[in-house]
């Protein structure tokens, strides 16, 4: 559960931001991906709606034909089902963000 000073201090931010230039989308896909970094941080842009946001803006990204912020959206959004997964304790091979599935080594040595 994300803490009222935690939620005081996000509200804070947002209400003194400056940088009017970057787009919403933008945003969200960059508040996705630094949240990937640390624990509580991602568990309060899950609760805050995050992946329902994230999923709009790479949506929004594709739309206006960008194409790079768009496909660091897609990669937020697996790193963020890898967790859940994770977490629910489904796939145990999942280290570290990092999941056998993705290691085409043992298929290379098939």
């Amino acid at each position: 559960m994300v803490s009222t000073a935690a939620v005081k201090r996000a509200l804070s931010a947002l209400a003194s931001r400056t940088d009017t230039a970057t787009r919403p989308s933008v945003a969200v896909i960059d508040e996705a991906e630094a949240a990937r970094g640390d624990l509580r941080r991602a568990a309060a842009f899950v609760d805050a709606d995050g992946l329902d946001r994230l999923d709009d803006a790479i949506g929004a990204a594709e739309r206006a034909g960008d194409e790079a912020d768009a496909e660091r959206g897609r990669e937020a959004r697996a790193a963020f089902r890898r967790f859940r997964e994770a977490a629910a304790g489904s796939d145990e091979r999942i280290v570290d963000g990092w999941s056998d599935e993705n290691d085409e080594s043992d298929e290379r040595r098939r």
